[in-house]
């Protein structure tokens, strides 16, 4: 079955009367995140090329798969390390340790486990958008990965099930919070930390890691408070959404009504993730205006509603994630429904239309 597949039989599972009523469904919101994020996102060989996925976003957790983002390593972070000059790279790299966050962007670092890799040559190199106890962040050095899901706390037993189908589990501590290692049939690593702060956290590495390589990092696995965590991401993920958000929509077409305050709540992520949050909200907004038109018989309206999607071909930010995944094709999918004047119910799931 292919991603596409997947993700159509969970939304049909989540909603099976295709009403769009899909609210807090724990289950479900988890099983896309195991399926695609967990799954897509790591279990790939070294070297390989990142897989185009088609992801759409549910409830609000997760937007597309995740373009590649390197920054700046944690240790440099962590440890003070600089330059010939005495100065750490961050400071011009990352958002820097003396850089201002929003209450937003600090609330959201407070939920997260805020777990980083004190080891020279790891860098971030993407980052979800996150909400509700949910989130993923994924670290690189040279050609291994080592992802780090987190979920809610009440996942865990079912989490822990699955896992013990490959093997037995080992105990290990990461810088002090109890963990299990578990290894696969193919090899690749899980390791599961216990329930702590109505979190648990999963950490899953590609598929060239020994379990040296594990034990190794594992010991330079660091919990960090908010602010370091956050000075350690890109200075872009970190800055104000209405100045990120402006960047974005320079050049799109912006519906009645549009609400820019509204864009608060997409939260820290990468470029990726927080481009699709941005364009699902322009193009919902389209689609709402586009029906409208057509319930009152405002024909001028329609073709308004009809242009403006149909212009999305061209919109920047559009085309630049298309190298990265697929979230603009499925936007442009459901723009050329409008334009040809019919639309399919899946738009609701599809563009995440709340």
């Amino acid at each position: 079955m292919t991603t596409e597949e997947r993700v159509d039989q969970l939304v049909r599972d989540a909603d099976p009367g295709g009403l769009g009523m899909m609210g807090d469904l724990g289950g479900v919101k988890h099983t896309l995140l195991e399926d695609i994020m967990s799954e897509s996102l790591v279990r790939r060989s070294a070297g390989s090329a990142p897989r185009r996925l088609w992801v759409r976003r549910f409830a609000g957790v997760m937007t597309a798969a995740a373009v590649l983002l390197s920054i700046v390593p944690a240790s440099m972070v962590l440890r003070g390390q600089g330059e010939d000059d005495g100065v750490s790279p961050i400071v011009s790299a990352g958002a820097g340790a003396g850089a201002v966050f929003s209450p937003l962007a600090m609330e959201a670092a407070e939920r997260s486990p805020r777990l980083l890799i004190d080891q020279s040559g790891w860098t971030v190199v993407a980052l979800s958008e996150f909400s509700e106890n949910y989130g993923v962040i994924r670290f690189r050095r040279g050609g291994r990965e080592l992802e780090m899901n987190w979920y809610p706390a009440y996942v865990y037993a079912d989490r822990y099930s699955n896992q013990r189908v490959d093997g037995p589990a080992k105990s290990v501590q990461v810088d002090g919070w109890r963990a299990d290692v578990f290894q696969s049939l193919s090899g690749d690593f899980t390791v599961l930390l216990r329930p702590r702060d109505n979190l648990v956290v999963e950490m899953k590495t590609s598929e060239n890691w020994s379990r040296k390589d594990v034990d190794r990092v594992l010991g330079d696995i660091v919990r960090v408070d908010a602010r370091t965590w956050l000075a350690v991401l890109p200075a872009e993920m970190v800055m104000p959404v209405r100045e990120r958000a402006a960047k974005v929509l320079a050049d799109v077409p912006l519906p009645p009504g549009f609400d820019m305050a509204a864009l608060e709540e997409i939260g820290v992520s990468d470029s990726y993730h927080f481009g699709a949050a941005v364009t699902s909200r322009v193009g919902c907004g389209w689609i709402a205006e586009w029906q409208r038109a057509r319930a009152s018989g405002d024909e001028a309206g329609v073709r308004r509603a009809a242009d403006a999607l149909r212009s999305s071909h061209g919109w920047r930010v559009l085309r630049d994630m298309d190298k990265a995944g697929d979230w603009p094709e499925v936007f442009w999918e459901y723009a050329d429904e409008i334009a040809a004047g019919t639309l399919r119910p899946s738009y609701v799931p599809g563009l995440d239309c709340r």
